[in-house]
This record gives structure tokens, sequence and C-alpha cells, in this order.
């Protein structure tokens, strides 16, 4: 039976009503009485107790435990809360004068501001271009609480400027590739997912839950799925998503093992992060596959609310999402039961008499598929 704890005005009744009873022929208590000061006082006290007890109950479980205490929780079972990860372009081009050095560290500035600096020094070649290896420069905390890791994310084409000009470099030049990788300090939520699965599944050597605990170390992966022998005896498979990245959440490069592995294709971007990071973890005889899953965009047709306004549309599209986001599954088992659709957009406001017409059936998501939500139409 839960513990009910007393409002700040019932303990102050509680102690006036005790004092009244403990004196003779006491009478009601004056405003400013001594007697009513001291009750209220003491109640105020118990209130601070009671509210600090209640803190620490909140501490003793990682289902419930918050900031320092569930990071001592996550560090038991060695689960560390992931820090801001900067974002990397591998083919950042400059131009100007042949023969030009560009030294490493050279700062280089985005539109709104935001930083980069490059890893190595760079000649410019004789046709007069230079690519270079960048990295995002990450705020300071105290100016971007959330690390500001994300925000370097970046498409190809993304034009930089020099904070200092170089004599025979061009002022501005541009990323050949996406300028990827970027992700913010992990949040509260996610790092207790993480904890909660450390404590319920137990490390085995290569079991399901040691890859996903591995892959959700990796900054900037947020879900991961397992399937096994994906490509052949002796392979694991490892669907990973980055909700965060700005770019639907899938994730950014190429499908593959890590570059340690030396046989196959190697992974890039994303994928090639969380298979190198895996690669000294995993058992010595399995073959680690990191991809990306597939879109599939699921049309959707919904009949008797052509009237409905942009507010009601979007709550819709969001209520869709939702359910692909939890249904989603790319391992070969995941199905969308169009009930758990239907049950969702009759949540929304507005929604009364709506029939789905399309699709017809319960969506059976085939290997390596995620779903999207594609055009809905209101008939």
């Amino acid at each position: 039976m839960p513990f009910k704890r007393q409002t700040l005005s019932e303990l102050r009744e509680q102690n006036r009503s005790f004092l009244q009873s403990e004196l003779n022929e006491p009478g009601p208590l004056l405003r400013f009485s001594n007697m009513g000061v001291l009750a209220d006082m003491d109640a105020g006290m118990a209130h601070l107790h009671y509210g600090y007890l209640d803190y620490i109950a909140l501490q003793t479980t990682p289902f419930t435990a918050t900031d320092e205490y569930l990071a001592g929780w996550g560090a038991m079972k060695k689960v560390f809360r992931k820090p801001a990860n900067a974002a990397i372009c591998n083919d950042y081009l400059f131009t100007g004068t042949e023969g030009t050095i560009i030294p490493a560290g050279t700062i280089l500035n985005r539109g709104d501001g935001y930083q980069y600096k490059t890893l190595h020094d760079v000649r410019i070649a004789q046709d007069g271009t230079a690519n270079a290896l960048i990295t995002a420069i990450l705020p300071d905390i105290s100016d971007d609480v959330t690390g500001g890791g994300s925000a370097g994310n970046a498409d190809a084409g993304t034009a930089l400027t020099l904070d200092q000009s170089i004599a025979g470099v061009d002022i501005q030049g541009k990323a050949i590739t996406p300028i990827i990788g970027g992700a913010d300090i992990e949040d509260e939520s996610n790092f207790r997912s993480r904890i909660l699965l450390a404590y319920q599944g137990l490390l085995s050597g290569g079991s399901d839950d040691d890859y996903k605990l591995w892959a959700l170390s990796v900054p900037g992966i947020t879900r991961v799925w397992i399937r096994r022998r994906a490509m052949g005896a002796g392979t694991v498979g490892i669907y990973i998503m980055c909700d965060n990245n700005g770019k639907g959440g899938f994730p950014a490069g190429t499908d593959g093992f890590s570059k340690l592995e030396n046989y196959g294709t190697t992974a890039t971007g994303d994928q090639a992060r969380v298979a190198d990071y895996i690669y000294p973890l995993q058992p010595v005889t399995a073959l680690v596959w990191v991809c990306s899953p597939i879109q599939r965009k699921i049309d959707i047709t919904i009949n008797g609310i052509s009237y409905v306004g942009r507010d009601v549309t979007n709550a819709i599209a969001a209520a869709i999402d939702n359910v692909f986001f939890e249904n989603g599954n790319p391992d070969g088992t995941g199905r969308v039961l169009i009930s758990e659709l239907q049950y969702a957009i009759a949540d929304v406001p507005g929604t009364a008499g709506f029939v789905i017409t399309s699709p017809t059936s319960n969506i059976k998501l085939g290997i390596g598929e995620l779903p999207l939500r594609g055009e809905v139409i209101y008939t």
C-alpha cells in the first residue's frame, strides 16, 4: 500500500490540534501566538523532511533515479552516459594557389556561426584544389547544455568560410560529402533505458542483448535491432537508427563490416562508428554487419472526414508516425496492425466517423524494412 504523504496544510492543522489537546483550557490559537508559530514552524520542517525522504526514495532504484544517482546505477553495470559527439566530413574542398599549405587546426565558420576545424595539414595541388578532413568544434557546455553535437551535421555542398584568411587560399570552400556523425549528450530517458536493459539482460558473451547494449553505447544511436545470420553462417546483422540526426533518423553512411575486420565491404559513416566500436567487444568468431533499415513508405486512405482542418490532419499524421515508430521492426518479425492505426486515429479529437479504406489488411514488414508514413489521402 503506498504511503500517503500529508500536505503542508494538513501538517500545520495536525500540529495545532496536538498543541491544543495537550494544554489545559487553551482556547483558540491566535494568529501570531507563540504556540501557533511553533506549530507552523514544526510543520514546515516536517514537510521539508518528507520531501527529502521522497527524493531519497526516488534514487534507490534505477527505474526512478535521476542525475548523478542514475549515473551511479549505470556505472555499476559499466553503462555510462554518452557524451556529445562531433560531426565529421571526410572530404572538404579548399581552392587556391598551388603549393599553399593549410595547417591542421584551421578554423572554418558556417553561416550560422557553428565552427569546424581541419584535422591534418593539406597542400593545394596543381589543379588548385585540396581535399581535407574536418571535424566540428563542440560548443562549451555553458553555451549549449545539449552539447551541440547534432547541430554540426550538415548536407553535402554546405559552404564554410575561413575564420582567418590564409594567403593563397580562397576564403570559401564546401563540403563534398555530408558532415555527419554529430550527436548531442544523451538525454536522461535514453540513458535510463540503456541502464534498465543492462540490469534486465544478463551478459552472455554475444547474446542479442550484448549487441544491443554495445550498439546503443555509440553516441547518436537510439534504436537497434539484431538479426542472426543476416549475411549467412557466422554473421550478425545490426540495424541501427539515429532518431535525433535531423535526417529522418536513418543513419548517414553505407552498410558493411568494421574496417578492422579486413574482410568484405567496409562500412562508412554512422554504420562504421558502430562496427568499429563493437569490433573489440564481439566474440572472435562473429562477423558483424551494421546496416541501415530500408524505408518502406505506406500510403493510407481515410474515408469520412475529408472536411477536417489542418490541425486534425497534423494530429492524425503524428498518431500514424507513433504507431509506425512503436511497431516497426526490421529483423523480419515486424508488422503493423490495422487495429493499432484505428485506435491511434480514433484518439484524435474530431475524427469521429472515419474509416481506413487502405490498406485493407495488416502490414507485414519484410527483412530490413522499417515503415514510414507515405501519403495520407482523405476521401
